[in-house]
């Protein structure tokens, strides 16, 4: 076993933000096996999923069993098992490249699913504390005063000085480190499934082991500046704004103003992009989305408020239905925004700030431009560290439905780590409009003067518990960007994925650890599916959907790069690597029967997979969110920490 370190290395044992996690399995404890076409052993009644491993520290590679060793392993790299005799295992780096010699059995860990995890941007909850044992981690769950006790446990770590009795092992970081941006493992060795004592919610409990991806030796990433922000203003320029949008120009011009010529206002820069409709539709709209200003750095910020006073103009045309584009506009903000200044020197506080009077369109509308819905566009910004704010006008003109879907939509937009930035506000008030859009930004440049140790404009309880927590989160990032905060010697112990003391809260996500092949069969598959879905109208064609969908299965296994299962009797079951996680989902548990039963089920489940098959080809067309994890590795073996609630 990994050992566990005591209380006197805790101060060093700080778990980092980014990590993956495993469930513990066990390999055949037979003579060496038969593999066919240079390709790994099977997990045991699997059909497409390989066995694996992950070497422990001062793991060597040995070239064959009774040779000696001819170089180390990495701590924790994943490995493909090839073959197995008593006492050691014939491994390899590729799903394709063959075995490339042995490893003794007792240096690695055995490695069933890819699970990985991530711990959460801990602002609105407690540092968690890792356990040695499950049962020391359920004692402070289950402990009467678990607050006071949990308080007095943060003290210990704080200080250094935790009584062996406690069983702590390590401490999550203090500052925050992006699962996207700095990848590293934590694979999970065990896990129980309960229900949090404070709310009786299902909860995990994980036994995980830590150790960075990377090299030990190489050198923290040092940051350049001083903490600032970038705010991009997303405007709707629609005809039906214009009673609106010259208070909203009003209101952003006096922030704007304020800052001009002070030291903030240089910690402060600003971009605008605006917003109509389709203009296929409706050609007198004249754009669809546009960039006004560019985020950049700028020294004289006139050229900001130009800007904004040039949003004020509406469009001449109406738009098709009352629902705008928004979500474009929002799209564009985030993917075509330079959050890291060329790479020079990233802003620390991405902000967009999303201004309309109108709900979005549904992805099922003919004028919408993508077909990526609300959550999965809010994945994308908090994956690239951008928060999104929602300002929207309940005008008289939406109407209370109208009003309460548009609600819904901007609610799943505007999360940011567990916390919810929609401000709608009634009739269209402009006075409380001012109030609400000068609040925000105020805070937002609060965020800033606390990091420079300046006195804040609005005390905690003006800004509200969001907003403290959204600067909070932007700083932890920030924090750990600066002093490059990753992963101790390797420690095991256990967590809870929930924060102990405060379930509301998730203190661990879940997430697979992809390879880009895999994506690619995920998206064929959701692909061909949705294309024969959407053949499938009548209850008779349902019928016949599912025979059609196994033509497409046997068609995608001729193919060895996608891991298809021809046996399944489930829609998602053909991704074999997506069974045995902790998750469900509406596509892995629709059988034959399920489709056959409901026009409206189909309906749900087509445009849960269209909205999610559109996030899965921007992931596999942007190179920054894949990671090798060893020399040389092929494109298609490159990874990626894909979160669970964007899986098929």
């Amino acid at each position: 076993m990994i050992s566990v370190l005591n209380s006197d290395c805790l101060r060093r044992s700080v778990l980092i933000a980014v990590a993956g996690f495993s469930l513990a399995t066990g390999l055949p404890a037979s003579e060496a096996q038969a593999q066919t076409a240079e390709r790994p052993l099977l997990v045991e009644g699997r059909e497409t999923v390989y066995q694996r491993v992950l070497t422990r520290p001062g793991a060597m590679h040995h070239p064959s069993p009774d040779a000696a060793a001819t170089r180390g392993y990495p701590a924790f790299q994943p490995l493909y098992v090839y073959g197995v005799q008593t006492g050691w295992y014939q491994v390899g780096p590729s799903i394709s490249g063959g075995p490339t010699g042995w490893v003794p059995a007792g240096s690695v860990v055995q490695w069933k699913q890819n699970i990985v995890a991530a711990f959460t941007n801990r602002a609105g909850r407690e540092r968690q504390v890792m356990f040695g044992t499950e049962e020391q981690l359920r004692d402070l769950m289950e402990h009467e005063a678990l607050r006071d006790m949990q308080a007095q446990i943060l003290q210990e770590v704080e200080s250094g000085e935790v009584p062996d009795e406690r069983g702590i092992v390590a401490a999550e970081p203090e500052d925050f480190v992006n699962v996207v941006e700095q990848l590293y493992l934590m694979p999970i060795l065990d896990f129980a499934q309960d229900l949090h004592p404070l709310n009786y919610e299902s909860n995990l409990l994980m036994k995980v082991a830590s150790v960075p991806l990377r090299d030990e030796e190489s050198p923290a990433p040092a940051g350049t500046g001083d903490f600032d922000a970038g705010i991009v203003f997303v405007f709707d320029t629609t005809r039906s704004m214009d009673p609106y949008i010259q208070r909203t120009q009003s209101a952003v011009e006096t922030i704007v103003r304020d800052l001009q010529g002070t030291d903030l206002g240089d910690r402060v820069q600003f971009g605008v992009v605006a917003f109509r409709d389709n203009t296929d539709a409706a050609p007198g709209l004249e754009y669809r989305t546009r960039t006004l200003l560019p985020l950049q750095r700028r020294a004289d910020q006139s050229q900001v408020v130009a800007t904004i006073r040039a949003a004020t103009r509406v469009a001449s045309a109406n738009s098709p239905g009352f629902n705008e584009d928004s979500l474009a506009g929002v799209e564009d903000a985030i993917d075509l925004t330079d959050w890291t200044n060329g790479g020079a020197d990233p802003f620390d506080a991405r902000i967009v700030i999303l201004i309309t009077d109108a709900g979005p369109k549904d992805v099922r509308d003919p004028n919408a431009r993508s077909q990526i819905g609300a959550k999965e566009l809010q994945r994308n910004a908090q994956d690239k560290g951008v928060a999104v704010m929602t300002l929207h006008l309940q005008t008289p003109a939406g109407g209370e439905a109208q009003h309460a879907y548009a609600a819904s939509q901007y609610r799943d937009l505007s999360r940011f780590h567990g916390d919810t930035f929609y401000y709608g506000i009634e009739n269209g008030s402009p006075e409380a409009f001012q109030v609400t859009v000068t609040r925000l930004v105020t805070a937002l440049t609060d965020v800033i003067r606390v990091a420079r140790n300046e006195q804040r404009v609005l005390s905690p309880e003006e800004t509200g518990d969001e907003l403290v927590n959204l600067g909070l989160a932007l700083q932890l990032a920030y924090l750990g960007r600066q002093k490059g905060t990753q992963a101790p010697d390797v420690i095991e112990g256990w967590v809870s994925e929930k924060a102990i003391e405060n379930p509301a809260k998730t203190a661990i996500e879940p997430r697979l650890l992809v390879t880009r092949n895999e994506m690619a069969t995920m998206a064929d598959l959701l692909g061909e599916l949705t294309t024969l879905g959407e053949q499938s109208r009548g209850a008779e064609d349902a019928a016949t959907f599912f025979s059609q969908v196994r033509d497409v299965v046997a068609r995608m296994a001729q193919n060895p790069d996608r891991l298809i299962d021809t046996t399944s009797d489930t829609l998602g079951g053909a991704l074999e690597f997506l069974e045995d996680l902790p998750y469900e989902s509406q596509l892995m548990l629709t059988t034959e029967d399920r489709w056959a039963q409901s026009a409206m089920n189909r309906r749900a489940i087509l445009d849960g997979m269209r909205q999610k098959l559109v996030q899965y080809r921007k992931w596999l067309l942007d190179p920054e969110v894949w990671t090798p994890l060893y020399d040389d590795a092929p494109d298609g073996e490159h990874v990626f920490a894909m979160p669970f609630d964007v899986l098929p």
